[in-house]
């Protein structure tokens, strides 16, 4: 589960949104941001690649929040 933060910072990261935000958007937005290579769509998103993005999404959303505290 995503927070709104989480969200904000994928959303920002993302060169295209979809009308709708699924589960399967985040899985895959995560994954870019661990390497997955999207022209290569018929593998697999694997373990590794997701542990790498869900790294980087932390320390984007720390990132974030540090610059929007007032």
């Amino acid at each position: 589960m995503l927070n709104s933060v989480q969200i904000q910072v994928l959303k920002a990261k993302s060169s295209r949104l979809p009308k709708t935000l699924t589960i399967g958007w985040a899985v895959e937005s995560i994954a870019r941001l661990g390497g997955y290579l999207e022209h290569r769509r018929k593998t697999p998103v694997g373990i590794q690649v997701l542990w790498r993005g869900w790294a980087k999404l932390q320390d984007l959303v720390e990132g974030w929040q540090l610059a929007n505290q007032t």
